[in-house]
């Protein structure tokens, strides 16, 4: 399984209106809402600002990884959004973070919401894939996450 398989084209955004922590949270909320049959934009948001409510997930170098748990879903779903300006996200190199991949995942789903977050920050730690995706357009950029592999947990551990 690979990080690209997480998301679809309907759930990578490249915005410039928006201007706030909120504002991004909410524009992720819709985008992971598309894949979800059994849950409200309300819902998924509230999910991702409990998490943001614990500890800010901005990792530094523009970078946020907002996520939260759902119940009733069975599996992960991944959102993309690519910002003109970056916006205040409390990260820990106080710099603006102006690209945010949203993750929802089930409720009881944490060895693969580990995993699939340790492959996330291998990915945005590479100066090469973040220059990838604040150029890409959103084909392009859905070519950029693809590649990057989520580690299956080891079956004889």
């Amino acid at each position: 399984m690979n990080i690209g398989d997480l998301l679809a084209p309907e759930r990578v955004n490249l915005r410039s209106d928006v201007g706030s922590k909120k504002k991004a949270l909410e524009v992720l909320s819709e985008l992971l809402v598309t894949a979800l049959q059994s849950h409200a934009q309300g819902e998924v948001f509230d999910s991702l600002l409990a998490r943001e409510r614990l500890g800010s997930t901005g990792l530094g170098h523009g970078v946020a990884i907002p996520h939260g748990r759902l119940p009733g879903l069975t599996d992960a779903v991944a959102a993309f959004l690519r910002l003109e300006r970056g916006v205040d996200y409390d990260a820990p190199d106080h710099e603006p973070v102006d690209l945010l991949f949203a993750l929802v995942v089930p409720e009881k789903c944490s060895d693969v919401h580990l995993k699939i977050l340790a492959a996330l920050a291998r990915m945005f730690s590479d100066s090469e894939t973040l220059a990838g995706l604040r150029a890409a357009d959103g084909p392009a950029l859905l070519g950029v996450v693809a590649r990057w592999p989520i580690e299956e947990p080891d079956a004889g551990k």
